[in-house]
């Protein structure tokens, strides 16, 4: 499952493409490299050996398409790369995870170097698998309606 974000969400209902708020869901079928679109689109109707049919699609902007993680929060939410994450009360000391008092928000991402999702909390990195293991970690936002809360961190 992928989204990605739309800026202008005007065609999206007159089009019929499902989406919340300003996010697109769907799978991604990538355009040629000289191409500067992709597009999500919903799922296969028919195929054939000239075309293929899909129920809905939405182009957008290359490589603005972020991939879910396959995991949720402890909401229920799905996550996906560019979400901004709360980590709850446990934070690294050492090579120990120990209890603090506040809160820390991160950035999932992908690490190409170790084929899994990562939160980078201001330059920390931590495997994600590990950060959903904490008591209450949850979405808070994304990157592309919620930039502000990563600039909070560094306040």
């Amino acid at each position: 499952m992928f989204r990605a974000y739309i800026k202008d969400t005007d065609d999206l209902d007159y089009n019929d493409v499902p989406h919340k708020g300003h996010f697109v869901y769907g799978n991604l079928i990538k355009g040629k490299p000289n191409n500067d679109v992709d597009a999500i689109v919903g799922d296969l109707i028919d195929i054939h050996d000239e075309y293929v049919n899909v129920e809905w699609w939405q182009s957008i902007e290359k490589g603005s398409a972020e991939q879910s993680t396959g995991l949720k929060d402890a909401n229920g939410n799905m996550i996906y790369e560019n979400d901004i994450l709360c980590f709850g009360r446990m934070w690294l000391e050492g090579d120990e995870y120990d209890p603090r008092e506040e809160d820390h928000i991160g950035l999932v991402k992908y690490c190409s170097d170790s084929a899994s999702y990562v939160v980078d909390c201001n330059k920390q990195i931590f495997p994600l698998e590990q950060m959903c293991s904490f008591d209450g970690y949850s979405v808070q936002g994304n990157v592309h309606a919620n930039p502000e809360l990563l600039e909070a961190q560094h306040d």
